[in-house]
């Protein structure tokens, strides 16, 4: 019987906490692992236990900008055993993501009784031989296996460039973005070639003055984003983690494609891309061969890296900076299969960590059944 902490969800709760299971992370990935789990039998808070560092419901989209919304007529966004249109107020088509999501991980949360604990900041996961220790802000948590969901929005990417600390404006990355009357009167300047890069650059270009840069040219494409090709994209990435190499972007492999607003911005000059620049001024940047430009803010949309410092004392990854992956759709850590991530690699997405979760529940519940078979 698992001995559950008595003091509450809160940070504060100090007690040891053995389960068979441990969720880390209730975003999209992990309340589709958890789903599965309670699925095949698993009780919460008995069984498994789902942690999360997030003060309420809806895990990264939360923090997303005001301005940022969702289609509700295409159904990636739904978790499995309940629709997405099933939390929504009206008959709108586009809805405020960090209003709605948030609103359809809480309903979830409730209809399945999955008893997220929360807020609860995982410090270190550590191997204790047939278990794992999950130290954390308020309590420690013994489990057989682990399933990570931990995405990667708390670790904002930004990389250094020679003069950074000198710079006398605003740094800012993606994570800071609310809203662009906020850089009304200012200069911009983008760095970046992502969908968050252009979705921003286009909001910030229509009140102030911008400039747009990458380190290489993004690759634009006409045409639907079909089934097929999604697959051979999932592939590539797949093909990476299997092998022990870092992931790359989804962006890196399909391209952007060129929608109506990035017409539009395209016909007024929004997009005109420059090269990358070599340092940081004080005032602002510095090319390679001497031109300057001034700027009041760097808005660095440069990404993100996985979010899995606390699986350091695990040494799970290799010299390569990756961490081999295998099982059916490479969620599973090939060097300790106790141990599944989602959300990581070819599961980067919503769809993807949808069926990843199954997926990582169905193969470390058999796992550990087989682990009680040779124990017996």
């Amino acid at each position: 019987m698992a001995r559950n902490p008595s003091t509450g969800n809160g940070p504060q709760a100090q007690a040891a906490w053995k389960v068979e299971i441990v969720v880390i992370g209730a975003g999209q990935a992990g309340l589709s692992a958890a789903y599965h789990l309670a699925r095949r039998g698993m009780k919460p808070l008995s069984d498994f236990v789902v942690l999360d560092a997030a003060p309420s419901p809806g895990g990264a989209w939360q923090f997303r900008w005001p301005t940022l919304t969702l289609s509700t007529v295409n159904r990636i966004h739904d978790l499995p055993g309940m629709a997405f249109s099933e939390t929504l107020e009206d008959g709108s088509d586009e809805v405020q993501a960090a209003v709605a999501v948030p609103r359809y991980y809480e309903a979830y949360e409730r209809k399945f009784g999955l008893k997220v604990r929360r807020p609860v900041k995982v410090s270190a996961v550590r191997d204790r031989g047939a278990r794992l220790r999950v130290d954390t802000s308020g309590m420690a948590v013994s489990a057989r296996g682990l399933i990570n969901a931990t995405g990667t929005w708390n670790t904002p990417n930004i990389p250094h460039y020679p003069g950074f600390e000198r710079f006398r404006g605003r740094h800012l990355h993606t994570v800071d973005y609310r809203r662009p009357e906020d850089f009304a009167g200012q200069r911009v300047l983008v760095v970046g070639g992502g969908i968050s890069a252009i979705q921003l650059l286009d909001a910030i270009s229509k009140v102030t003055r911008t400039m747009w840069v990458t380190r290489r040219a993004p690759e634009f494409w006409r045409g639907d984003f079909t089934e097929e090709f999604g697959r051979e994209v999932v592939a590539q990435v797949e093909e990476r983690v299997r092998a022990g190499l870092p992931p790359r972007s989804v962006v890196s492999a399909t391209g952007l494609p060129l929608t109506p607003a990035i017409e539009a911005m395209r016909a007024r000059g929004a997009l005109d891309r420059q090269e990358m620049f070599s340092e940081v001024t004080g005032t602002g940047v510095r090319w390679a061969d001497g031109r300057a430009e001034d700027f009041d803010v760097i808005l660095w949309c440069t990404g993100f890296r996985y979010d899995l410092d606390h699986l350091a004392p695990l040494r799970l990854t290799n010299e390569e900076g990756g961490i081999a992956m295998t099982g059916r759709l490479a969620t599973q850590v090939a060097s300790d299969p106790r141990i599944h991530l989602v959300g990581y690699g070819p599961s980067a997405s919503t769809i993807g960590a949808n069926r990843a979760g199954g997926a990582a529940a169905s193969e470390l519940l058999r796992y550990l059944e087989g682990a009680n078979g040779e124990a017996g």
